[in-house]
């Protein structure tokens, strides 16, 4: 850009028009694209910096580009930057080249719960269930990818790589939400950010959202108090982690917790004074020298050297399967995990898929053996067109035959929200909950249902 175009007005007074907004834009882009490549090649020379550190660098580099921009027009003679318009193109560009840059916004707005990125179009989803189509925030996919990097090279969890080398990337940003990106591997790069609206919750909230009903919620509480194992399951966004959450908040005080995840989401080692002992683990993968790999199967088994009184994991979904189902049936009654699956019945469908994928290498029949022993309880919980959650069936599991799990269905919920007539528990659970406090009259039992399942 020559200094002919440089934005410019004498009368401080003066209305901006479009035509000084599009310039102010232009600079914006190429001091933007400047300030980065410096800073990418002082990464590149390898400094190492904090967030905080990299922002009070970039506010230097911006300060230093901006200081050239002058000269070059004095020395031409010609009229420089007022001190409003600079200051604005400064702000912009700091936005762009420090922190989360053009997202931040997108994460500042509370009904926002998804927002997707293809290439330079932006999409997000609403807590309401509307999706809608934002303005670009990137003039390119290069700026996808390069804000990207940043932010996995800032990451507090370790650098992360994002390059042609390492296509797919999966990261905690600092608010909490998790982030996807991918690049090389598809057309064009795409980011995924997913947040929870409700970092804390509890079986009431999810009442009063209409996500549980007076039923579940007595049901729920005395699982935990009885300490069975629960797996949590739904599709994508049906609200897993968050009734993960709630069902945490019934665990006593008192009792250690160890939590595992891929990216810390669950945050419960963040409230003291509902869990004051527990311990949060993260999987780590390769750093860029491709070594120093932490599995969450690794953490499974070193968290059943930390003493638990229960073993949370986030999502089951590959090897730390067999781990996690021998954690549950040596001792460590009340664990929980998630599991994606499209009704109660296909998490058996999952573990068996996976138990044979592992290192273990399970067969079927061993498979069931072991989730009959390790499984106490299956909650589903759905996502309506609208975006509203509710749970929709809890499945008891009775035992196993040959390859097969059995389970019965002891509570149902209908699309339009009633309650269905279910199976009647096994005399075991009815008597593990009956001594928790729960009524089990409140259970819409028909005998003609025999709910029985493999």
């Amino acid at each position: 850009m020559s200094t002919d175009e440089i934005p410019f007005h004498e009368d401080p007074g003066q209305v901006v028009d479009r035509d000084l907004l599009r310039q102010v834009d232009e600079w914006t882009t190429w001091v933007a694209a400047e300030a980065t490549r410096r800073l990418s090649a002082s990464m590149r020379d390898g400094a190492e910096e904090t967030g905080p550190e990299h922002r009070r660098r970039a506010e230097r580099v911006i300060a230093q580009i901006l200081d050239q921009v002058a000269s070059d027009a004095l020395a031409q003679g010609r009229p420089v930057l007022d001190p409003d318009t600079e200051s604005m193109i400064a702000r912009r560009v700091l936005a762009q080249v420090s922190g989360l840059g053009p997202l931040q916004p997108l994460l500042d707005d509370p009904e926002i719960e998804n927002i997707n990125i293809n290439g330079t179009k932006v999409w997000v989803r609403y807590a309401d269930g509307r999706r809608e189509q934002r303005p670009a925030v990137f003039q390119s996919p290069e700026e996808l990818i390069a804000l990207v990097r940043r932010i996995a090279a800032e990451s507090t969890t370790g650098e992360r790589r994002f390059d042609p080398g390492a296509p797919i990337l999966d990261m905690p940003l600092p608010g909490g939400e998790r982030m996807n990106a991918i690049m090389e591997v598809a057309r064009e790069p795409a980011v995924s950010i997913r947040r929870h609206r409700y970092t804390s919750t509890t079986l009431e909230r999810l009442r009063e959202l209409g996500t549980l009903d007076d039923t579940l919620v007595a049901l729920l509480r005395a699982a935990v108090r009885s300490r069975r194992n629960m797996v949590i399951t739904g599709g994508t966004g049906a609200g897993k982690t968050t009734l993960l959450r709630a069902i945490a908040s019934e665990i006593p005080p008192s009792e250690r917790l160890v939590t595992i995840e891929d990216v810390f989401e669950l945050g419960l080692d963040r409230d003291t004074a509902a869990h004051p002992d527990c311990v949060a683990l993260q999987a780590r993968p390769a750093n860029i020298e491709g070594v120093g790999e932490i599995t969450i199967a690794d953490l499974v088994r070193t968290a059943l050297r930390m003493s638990p009184d229960r073993v949370i994991v986030g999502e089951t979904r590959g090897h730390e399967t067999v781990p996690l189902l021998n954690a549950m049936s040596q001792g460590n009654d009340g664990s929980l995990t998630t599991l994606h699956a499209s009704d109660s019945a296909g998490a058996f469908t999952k573990f068996g898929a996976y138990a044979a994928q592992s290192a273990e290498r399970l067969p079927l029949e061993a498979t069931a053996a072991l989730v009959a022993s390790a499984v106490h309880l299956v909650v589903h919980v759905s996502a309506s067109p609208t975006g509203g959650r509710r749970v929709t069936s809890v499945r008891e599991v009775v035992g196993a035959e040959d390859r097969k799990v059995v389970s019965n269905e002891i509570y149902r919920r209908g699309p339009d929200g009633r309650a269905l007539p279910a199976a009647p528990p096994g005399p075991e659970t009815i008597d593990a909950l009956v001594e928790a406090g729960f009524d089990t009259s409140l259970l819409r039992v028909d005998a003609d249902v025999s709910g029985w399942s493999v």
